[in-house]
Parts: structure tokens; C-alpha cells; sequence
């Protein structure tokens, strides 16, 4: 059994979910277990260079996890020869100037989502990649979330019969940062830095909707400024310029070509009051599911309960305690680490891998439909991509 080494030049790591999902948790615990195995039983070790502005944060970045390669100089980066790889957690306003630089130096790509601030430059760059002959992927995690995954499972063993619905409920409060600290970046909630819940979730739930429920056909969207003014990591007011909450109506075409509702909540604005930050509640005619990030509890039509409405007798039923859970029958590795896995062995042994820049261009195309219906207050069609 051989080992081969692969560099990635990793750019943007010191922000939170650079540093947390993509590097400790994915590269760093690749490393660990002795690198990613191969069909033939070879292995293939990542060797990151660390990449970012400030020297002494990416230094100290990568001195504590033994990282022995880091810099400054992003350019002299894309010219070495040793490193195939470019990955970008970095703003999103740069990101397709940087993939487009990357693939021009021969550097297969892989990024966090959206690809692009736009659908003009998500194509853009999804056809440079296409073009290019190199390999291109982008972040497409949710699907690899346990909850999701058993409730993928009840779809293709056929358990929902013919699809009717899915109520998607996702958010937490986020502090407004002048009694208790703030637990997301300020720019989130600047338009003119790349913020917003439209531009940072729609992107996540057209590839979950795509993939496990039905094709966006068209979407209704109303979003909401309701936090209009926030402090930062400096303790300073601004004015908040993006939205923090929005509320969609898709038209889905499901799998079986029958029409699929799908009702999206999404809010920084929300305290919470169910089982996760995010649940998916399924509803088909043989049976309903509703999955959070890590479980999925079911609901078969014959044990369906039969309510009565009745507002002048209080309720005595236990509706939750009516669901059964679906058992961890597997070992359920972290998503963000899975997805890279799986395009390491795309990048080095060519296996099969569909979550393309092409499919991060969908979800771009889905925040500007959302941000169109709420600016023109009606159904915006999503017609198909054709990169």
C-alpha cells in the first residue's frame, strides 16, 4: 500500500468556518487517520500551506496543528508546482476573481459557498472551470448531515409514498452585540460586504432541495431587515444593511414528476422552540418524517394518530411521543469532511463527483430569483442552468 501526497493551498482558514469545518475538522482530521484511502487501497496524505493576510494569525494558525506550511503571498502560492489544489473560504466578493486565478495557474478549485455575490459571475466561472479541464467542486455540506442522510434513506426505500410537502424551519437569535456578545461576524449583516440570510441559505436549500426532494421550479420570497441596528467586534453601532430573515414558498418538481410544496423559514431574528436550529418536516401520503441535524424521527401511515379538533376540551395526546426514531445504523463522519474526501479521490483517481461549480451556480441562481420575487412581490420562475 503506497501513499501519495497532495498539496492544497489553503485560503481564508482563519474565519470561523474556514478554520473549524474545513481545516480541524476535515484536513487536520484527514491527516490523522493516515490520509484519505484510495479503490486500490493507496492512500493520499493532504499537505496544506496555510494562505491569509495576516501573518501572525496564519503563523500561530498552523503552528497548533503542526502545520508545517503557511504565508502571506497567495501569488508565489498558485506558482508552486508542488501544491495541485486551491481551496477558498474566503469573502465571497473575491472568491471568483481567486478561482479563476487559481485555474488559470492549472490549480484544480474547491470552495465554500455562494461561488459568487451573482449569477453573472457564478456562470462565469462555472464555465471558466468547465473550460478549464480541471477538477471543481463546491461546498454542498447539508447533504452530508446524518439527519438528512436517514431522511434520504426513507425516500429512496420509498417510505413518503408520493411526496406532498416539506415545512424547512432553520435559525437562532443572534445577539445584537450591546448586552451580550455577538456569536456571527458584523458583515453578516452588511449588504455591501456580501451579508444576508437570502445570499448565505438560499444557496444551501436549492442543492437540499434539489437533491433530496424536488427541482425548484419557482419561489416566493419576502425578506426582513428586523434587527436595524447591531454593534460589532469592536462594541461599535452600524446600521444593518442586509436582511436577517426571510420567508419562501417553492414549487418543486419531485422526483416521481409530481408537484412538491416546499415552505422555507429562516431567521436571525427567531429564539428557538424545537428539537435543532434546523428541522425538515416531510410530509407524504404513506408517510411524514421530520429530520434536525443529526436524528430523523418517522411517522408511517398506519400509525398515524387520528386528532380530533376540539377548542373547548384540552388536548391529551403526546404528539412527539407519537414518532419513532430512526436508528444510527452507520457511522456518521463529519459532512464537511466527507464532501472533501470525496474530492480528494475525484481529484486523484478521478471517482465520480457531481457538486460542481455548475451546482453552486444553481444556488446563486436561487438568491437572486428570492431577492427578485421580494423586490417585484410575486412567484419568480427558475428555469434550468445549462453550463
Amino acid at each position: 500500500m503506497a501513499t501519495q501526497r497532495l498539496g492544497i493551498i489553503m485560503h481564508g482558514v482563519t474565519g470561523r468556518m474556514g478554520m473549524n469545518q474545513h481545516l480541524i475538522r476535515s484536513i487536520v482530521a484527514i491527516r490523522n487517520q493516515g490520509g484519505v484511502t484510495l479503490s486500490n487501497g493507496d492512500k493520499v496524505m493532504p499537505d496544506p500551506i496555510l494562505i491569509g493576510r495576516n501573518a501572525e494569525k496564519i503563523e500561530a494558525l498552523a503552528r497548533a496543528h503542526k502545520i508545517e506550511r503557511w504565508g502571506t503571498d497567495l501569488d508565489r502560492a498558485l506558482e508552486s508546482k508542488d501544491d495541485t489544489v486551491f481551496f477558498d473560504a474566503g469573502t465571497t466578493q473575491m472568491r471568483p476573481t481567486l478561482l479563476a486565478k487559481a485555474l488559470r495557474a492549472g490549480k484544480h478549485v474547491y470552495c465554500e459557498k455562494p461561488i459568487a455575490t451573482t449569477l453573472a459571475e457564478a456562470l462565469q466561472i462555472a464555465e471558466t472551470a468547465n473550460k478549464s479541464g480541471l477538477k471543481h467542486g463546491a461546498v454542498q455540506d447539508k447533504l452530508f448531515l446524518p439527519g438528512l442522510r436517514k431522511l434520504d434513506m426513507l425516500r429512496r426505500a420509498g417510505f413518503f409514498g408520493r411526496m406532498l410537502s416539506l415545512r424547512l424551519e432553520f435559525g437562532y437569535w443572534v445577539f445584537e452585540g450591546d448586552l451580550q456578545p455577538i456569536q456571527r461576524p458584523s458583515w453578516n449583516y452588511r449588504a455591501e460586504d456580501g451579508g444576508g440570510m437570502i445570499l448565505d441559505m438560499m444557496c444551501h436549500w436549492r442543492y437540499v432541495l434539489d437533491n433530496l426532494f424536488g427541482e425548484v421550479k419557482s419561489i416566493s420570497c419576502l425578506g426582513a431587515t428586523h434587527i436595524p441596528q447591531r454593534w460589532d467586534e469592536q462594541g461599535k453601532p452600524y446600521t444593518a444593511t442586509a436582511d436577517d430573515a426571510a420567508y419562501a414558498i417553492a414549487e418543486l418538481v419531485g422526483h416521481n414528476g409530481e408537484p412538491v410544496v416546499a415552505q422555507l423559514n429562516m431567521s436571525w431574528a427567531t429564539r428557538v422552540n424545537r428539537e435543532d436550529l434546523v428541522t425538515f418536516h416531510v410530509d407524504g401520503t404513506h408517510g411524514s418524517a421530520v429530520a434536525t441535524l443529526t436524528g430523523c424521527k418517522a411517522q408511517s401511515r398506519v400509525n398515524t394518530p387520528r386528532p380530533v379538533w376540539n377548542p373547548d376540551v384540552k388536548n391529551t395526546m403526546n404528539f412527539s411521543e407519537q414518532w419513532q426514531e430512526v436508528p444510527d445504523t452507520e457511522f456518521y463522519d463529519n459532512g464537511f469532511k466527507i464532501q472533501w474526501e470525496h474530492f480528494i479521490r475525484h481529484v486523484v483517481e478521478d471517482a465520480p463527483y457531481k457538486w460542481t461549480l455548475p451546482e453552486g451556480a444553481k444556488g446563486v441562481q436561487l438568491v437572486e430569483a428570492a431577492l427578485q420575487s421580494w423586490k417585484e412581490r410575486r412567484f419568480v420562475d427558475v428555469p434550468p442552468l445549462n453550463i
